[in-house]
């Protein structure tokens, strides 16, 4: 399987809605390493690494997000594969 490293920036109702705490359950389940932060603007980034099929999965998660949030637009960028995560972290 090819690997992947993608930054996603998510604009919306995005914080206050358990949106980093279910994007780090739905990594896990699908062996996606890297973290999720809130920014001061409102926005919500994180970093997936992992096969890219699972990458793929999350960010169609993130389009959605949990049942509060209200996606309105999703910046991604790719980057190039590290493999530096061994686990999925909330950052602060």
């Amino acid at each position: 399987m090819s690997k992947q490293r993608i930054r996603i920036f998510v604009t919306g109702r995005v914080q206050g809605v358990f949106f980093r705490q279910t994007l780090k359950a739905k990594a896990k389940q699908n062996n996606v390493y890297g973290w999720v932060k809130n920014l001061k603007d409102g926005r919500v980034e994180a970093v997936l690494e992992g096969d890219t099929e699972n990458v793929t999965r999350l960010i169609e998660w993130a389009h959605g997000g949990p049942a509060n949030a209200i996606v309105e637009d999703i910046e991604i960028r790719n980057e190039k594969f590290s493999g530096e995560f061994s686990k999925f972290d909330v950052a602060y």
